[in-house]
This record gives C-alpha cells, structure tokens and sequence, in this order.
C-alpha cells in the first residue's frame, strides 16, 4: 500500500527542522525528502543527507527536465523536490515528509491532493524574532528580512490541515506525532494493514 505524504511547513525561526529530525529520531518508518538547493551549505550540513547542493545552472536545468515536484524561490535561493523519490518512497509504503514553504505546498496538493499538511508556528512574534537573533548567523538586516518573510508565510496557515505551536517543544513533538499516528489509523490504511485478519473475523 502507498505511503502517506506529509507536507511540513512553517516561517524561519519556527523550530520545524529541530522538531522533524526529532520525529525522524522517534519514526523510523518516517522518509524525510530530501531537497535540491542552490544555496551555500551551512556549517555542518552534508550533501545529500540535509540538501543536494547544485549550482543555479544544474537547478534550472532538472527544473527544465520537469524533475521537480515542487520548486521555489526563498530569499534568492531556489528549492526543488524531487518527483521520483518521493514517488519512489511511496511506491514502497514510507510516509513521507515534504519540508518545504507554502509556495511549494500549493503545488504539492496538485499532483497529490490526499496529501496531509502541517503548518508549524512560534508561540508569539518575540518569541520568533528572539529564535532568529540566537542563531549567530545572521545581522540585524538579514533578521529583519526573515521577520518580514515570516509574517508572510505565517498569512497562509489556513491553507492547511493541522496547526502546531512551537512554544513547548516536547509537546510540539508529541502531537506531530499523534497526527502521523491518527493519519496512519484512518480506516481505509488501517483496514487494508489488517485486512487478513479482519476477514478471519468475519468469516
């Protein structure tokens, strides 16, 4: 049976990447897909396992091959997911989760509209503003770039299924999981999984 996609998105500064590769930690029956980026490798990212790094041209050209699910633009950094992994992942019955942007998200829900979405968001604006300064990688104007960009990102929550607040972490945690758990107990995945021994039941 073909997994469920999972699409994860949330404004910079949220907690989304710490909150997913702790879920990831927990699941181990959880794909996160990896992305292609042309943006420069952060101080310990690896390629191929955070991002595929490529060149702008590289991008343009896959891009021109029709070999992305989703792409996008972000703070002058292209972002693309891969059509044939994830379709390879849920061919073989992995969840699968997308971290990718609102923009991406819309073009996600297309090709895949039984796609279950999560919007993650910080507890309050000072909470986020305060997250971003404690990166250390940024100055004072990147900062406030990424507030501005944040706000926007945060106006398209509705557009999703489920709504997370990053304030506790734990708890955050805990009911991303309960949503990959319930989304995984809805009745046709749950009776199909068990469909031998329903019939056993029945018979």
């Amino acid at each position: 049976m073909q997994g469920n996609l999972f699409i994860v998105s949330a404004p910079s500064g949220a907690g989304k990447t710490s909150l997913l590769k702790a879920l990831l930690e927990r699941d181990a029956d959880l794909k996160l897909s990896v992305s292609h980026t042309t943006r420069t490798p952060r101080p310990g990212e690896v390629d191929g396992v955070h991002y595929h790094f490529v060149s702008v041209d590289e991008f343009m050209r896959l891009a021109g091959e029709g070999a992305f699910l989703e792409q996008a633009q972000v703070f002058d950094n292209y972002y693309g997911t891969s059509q044939s992994a994830v379709q390879s992942l849920l061919d073989e019955g992995h969840d699968v989760v997308l971290e990718i942007d609102w923009q991406g998200a819309r073009q996600v829900r297309k090709a895949f509209p039984e796609a279950i979405s999560i919007f993650i968001v910080p507890p309050s604006v000072a909470a986020l503003r305060e997250r971003l300064g404690n990166r250390g990688q940024d100055d004072e104007a990147i900062i406030e770039r990424r507030m501005r960009d944040a706000r926007s990102e945060l106006s398209h929550y509705a557009e999703y299924d489920y709504l997370v607040v990053n304030d506790d972490f734990d708890l955050a945690l805990d009911e991303l999981q309960c949503i990959v758990r319930a989304e995984r107990l809805k009745l046709t995945r749950s009776a199909a999984r068990n469909a031998a021994a329903l019939q056993e039941m029945l018979d």
